[in-house]
């Protein structure tokens, strides 16, 4: 049984935003975003790539995911990534 690999990542826009999700292909959902395919981050294009992190299942990806998307996450990830 083949693994998927799951990918934290952070990006960041021009004006200091930043956006957290998760992917198996991490090139391919940045280039998402830059397209304004997401609904979340079209709006503040162009998004470039802070930190890709690789979980070892999709359960915790979505852990770290949720997270970061947290009050202590976001101040976390300010710290180490932004």
């Amino acid at each position: 049984m083949a693994v998927q690999k799951r990918f934290v990542y952070v990006l960041t826009d021009e004006h200091g935003r930043s956006y957290v999700g998760v992917t198996s292909n991490v090139e391919q959902r940045v280039e998402t975003h830059n397209r304004g395919a997401s609904a979340h981050t079209a709006r503040y294009r162009p998004w470039g790539l802070a930190v890709a992190i690789e979980l070892r299942s999709e359960e915790l990806a979505l852990r770290f995911e949720r997270y970061l998307k947290s009050g202590s996450g976001r101040a976390f990830a300010r710290r180490h990534f932004l």
